[in-house]
């Protein structure tokens, strides 16, 4: 008998598991996104391939935008809420949003913190 759970410190979803649709880099280029922008929303993701656990507040997990299988790094997010799934084996769950990245840093991340070809910005 096993069992496997992944530990996660990174909310890495696709806009169909409930990524953020406020959160364009477009505009984020042109005027950059702070935290507070996002102060009481709470936000819901679901459909994360397996079980999974995620660091909870205080401690934060990398929020990270999966665009066709690239990585946008954003900043950070606390989670509030996970549920698994033993029927779908999945995970959902809810987040707010704690920290927004310059877009310096932004594209920094999605360069150096990913696994090579996986960088949002290696495309480009």
């Amino acid at each position: 008998m096993g069992s496997q759970i992944e530990l996660n410190d990174t909310l890495q979803l696709t806009t169909e598991q409930g990524f953020p649709v406020e959160l364009k880099l477009e505009q984020h280029l042109k005027k950059p996104f702070q935290a507070n922008d996002f102060d009481g929303r709470v936000f819901a993701f679901h459909d994360k391939p397996g079980a999974r656990l995620y660091h909870y507040p205080p401690v934060r997990v990398f929020l990270v935008h999966n665009i066709n299988g690239k990585w946008l790094y954003w900043g950070h997010a606390q989670i509030t809420e996970q549920t698994i799934h033993a029927d779908t084996n999945t995970t959902s769950g809810k987040f707010v949003i704690t920290k927004i990245y310059t877009p310096k840093h932004q594209r920094s991340m999605s360069t150096n913190e990913v696994d090579s070809g996986k960088g949002y910005f290696d495309k480009i």
